[in-house]
């Protein structure tokens, strides 16, 4: 059985080779100089190379696999998210912290089959998505994931400049502290030139600090113990608290995110055509990927709660953001042995110079892989980075002035956002089932089933929030035709992706042996 399943799996990389022998030297995401030794570590001169078998456990493995993971949970942590815990924290109280959990759960299924994807193939997404799709559906898919990374990334760079503002008593304007934050660009170039393990220590480093701050301001404020277990284990909603649960939910999935991770997973030196080498990669991603979301769970519930715990039922409740947060604890609790203001401000300058530059890390991997572009990664991170900071230096300047209009924007980009979850969503979830891509490492049927409820389930939870936004935002003839025109193509698209996934296997077959007769 073992020898089947080596010599189906050597079957697949030859056809693979084929297929793709004119883009060998094609972009990557990580060059071999680059990637982490695994290979050899813990094992002695008998260990089976070509056993399908995973090798034995091993923690000095584990601690070699263990970053990608921490990096993808960066998007579980960002501003925006920071925003929805502590809306949902204010309005809803601790009846939404079950929703929480599980959305945070769906978030680890949908990452892990990402890392999946990147294991098994030695590929990333948006590599797959060039190879896979026609022109016009590729550079359709190229332009929504931009768009994707270009909201969230507006975001999460006025999430760090508003930490800065605060910091710095308001003598540093909103636009300079976005200018401050494109500086990151430079860290990050600097730090990737000594190797992916820097990276990933800066990380954790950041990680460590939004823990630390959001921790001291749960030691601050005692959210009630009892109510918090409650919250997480009895499921309870309402239609007051309909809006928040849905934002909860929507937060979780980030377009970028998924397709960052299958890319991060392949900074470490495993070899796909070993079938038990793919499997203790996989095994070893699926632990730091769930210690890793389970530290990020921790802290959105330290900010719900505190946020539960202060504002629940007053009237500031509905009035809450990121710009006055800080503000308003500081006048409930302030004093103590640290201003809570400036926990608060640490904290979110954490966690918005991480996200900024693990979205300038996606973006070079999306625009890499959809367009195959040769160029330094210094270069692309350059462009990725200006592509999101020239439209947020604009936002900056246009509503410094004014909290609400900021809030406004930040609706306008989660709705954003929200659109083009289907487009990375779909295309992993058609690929991670197809045997032509991932040989005996397809999903079985009873993960797919659960993979596209999960699929459809956040798609109908975007979907209300796009028709319940829409709906309050206008209701004149030219926008509601405009709307519907929109819908119906969008509609469409999502409607190909996924017929395109069904005859997919057919497709591949008939283009190889096209390709080979020719």
């Amino acid at each position: 059985m073992a020898l089947q399943e080596e010599e189906q799996h050597q079957r697949l990389l030859d056809e693979r080779s084929v297929d793709l022998y004119e883009e060998d030297e094609g972009e990557r995401a990580y060059d071999y100089t680059e990637k982490v030794h695994i290979i050899g570590v813990d094992e002695g001169n008998g260990a089976d190379e070509y056993s399908t078998k995973a090798p034995p456990f091993s923690w000095r493995k584990l601690w070699l696999f263990t970053g990608p993971g921490f990096l993808m949970s960066i998007a579980f942590l960002d501003p925006g998210n920071l925003e929805g815990d502590l809306q949902s924290g204010a309005i809803a109280g601790y009846s939404l912290l079950w929703l929480l959990l599980w959305a945070t759960v769906i978030g680890l299924l949908v990452q892990l089959l990402s890392a999946r994807l990147g294991v098994a193939t030695g590929r990333h997404l948006a590599e797959l998505c060039r190879e896979e799709y026609p022109n016009w559906a590729r550079l359709l898919l190229w332009v929504m994931a931009e768009l994707a990374l270009i909201g969230a990334d507006i975001q999460e760079v006025i999430g760090s400049a508003i930490a800065i503002k605060i910091l710095s008593h308001g003598l540093l304007p909103l636009w300079a502290g976005v200018i401050i934050t494109a500086l990151d660009c430079f860290i990050f170039l600097f730090l990737e030139s000594y190797g992916v393990r820097k990276l990933e220590a800066l990380f954790a480093v950041l990680i460590a600090i939004m823990a630390l701050s959001f921790a001291w301001l749960f030691g601050e404020t005692k959210p009630n113990g009892a109510k918090l277990l409650i919250g997480v284990m009895v499921p309870k909603l309402s239609s007051k608290t309909i809006k928040q649960a849905v934002g909860v939910v929507g937060c979780i999935i980030m377009p970028h995110n998924v397709f960052l991770h299958s890319a991060l997973v392949q900074s470490r030196e495993v070899d796909n055509r070993k079938i038990g080498r793919v499997r203790e990669a996989l095994r070893y991603y699926s632990i730091e990927s769930g210690a890793a979301l389970t530290i990020s769970f921790i802290i959105n519930l330290f900010v719900t709660t505190v946020f539960a715990k202060a504002f629940y039922g007053s009237e500031q409740a509905n009035n809450i953001g990121l710009g006055n947060a800080g503000q308003y604890l500081q006048e409930k609790y302030g004093g103590g042995l640290f201003p809570i203001l400036y926990i608060w401000a640490i904290g979110l300058l954490a966690a918005g110079q991480s996200s900024t530059i693990t979205g300038t890390y996606a973006g070079q991997f999306i625009m890499g892989g959809f367009l195959n572009l040769r160029l330094k990664k210094w270069m692309r991170a350059l462009i990725t980075r200006s592509c999101a900071i020239i439209p947020t230096l604009i936002v900056a300047l246009v509503f410094d002035t004014s909290e609400d209009s900021l809030d406004v924007l930040n609706e306008w980009l989660n709705i954003l956002q929200s659109i083009q979850i289907p487009f990375a969503l779909i295309p992993l979830l058609c690929l991670v089932a197809k045997e032509e891509v991932m040989g005996i490492f397809k999903i079985g049927i009873t993960l797919k089933i659960i993979s596209w409820l999960v699929a459809a389930l956040v798609i109908l939870i975007n979907g209300y929030l796009l028709v319940d936004f829409f709906s309050s935002e206008g209701s004149g003839v030219i926008f509601i035709s405009v709307v519907f025109i929109f819908t119906v193509a969008y509609v469409c698209f999502i409607l190909y992706l996924v017929a395109r996934g069904i005859t997919f296997s057919k497709w591949r077959k008939t283009n190889r042996l096209t390709t080979t007769g020719n």
